[in-house]
């Protein structure tokens, strides 16, 4: 191997590397029993993102006009608060956000199909914590879901 396929695998990252070396990881959500495309598949990334996005910027409304009258160092605490009593009142109840309906998405746990409101608090509160959120395993799955024991799929 010359520096430059050594350069390339490291700019490519971990999971490149390996399946140049002849590994085979399949698809995101492939050990989670989910299909590769369509309804049930797992989340991609920029959809979450989008959502979360979306879920914010609500909560920031919200805090903004109702609550601070202005925004300063307040918003953001007011803002985070209604974002996690928003997290575990619907995911909780009907298994997404307006943000995560916005843009087709929805939590779901594997072996059931629906959310326990005791997993969505433990969901939203390691969401809330930014950390756990920011770990993800091979199906994409972050560690605040994997903790929670649920997944992210397309509606």
């Amino acid at each position: 191997m010359d520096k430059r396929q050594a350069i390339g695998s490291w700019l490519s990252g971990p999971r490149a590397a390996m399946e140049d070396a002849g590994a085979d990881f399949g698809y995101r959500g492939e050990q989670l029993g989910l299909p590769e495309e369509g309804p049930g598949s797992i989340a991609r990334p920029g959809r979450r993102l989008a959502a979360l996005a979306v879920d914010w910027g609500l909560c920031l409304l919200i805090a903004y006009s109702l609550i601070t009258d202005g925004y300063g160092q307040a918003t953001g605490n007011w803002a985070l608060l209604i974002f996690f009593v928003l997290g575990v009142l619907t995911v909780g109840t009907i298994g997404f956000t307006p943000g995560k309906r916005i843009f087709g998405l929805r939590v779901v746990v594997l072996a059931t199909g629906t959310v326990h409101p005791g997993r969505a608090l433990a969901r939203t509160v390691l969401l809330c914590l930014a950390v756990p959120a920011l770990v993800w395993d091979r199906d994409g799955r972050g560690l605040h879901d994997r903790l929670a024991g649920t997944v992210e799929v397309r509606i």
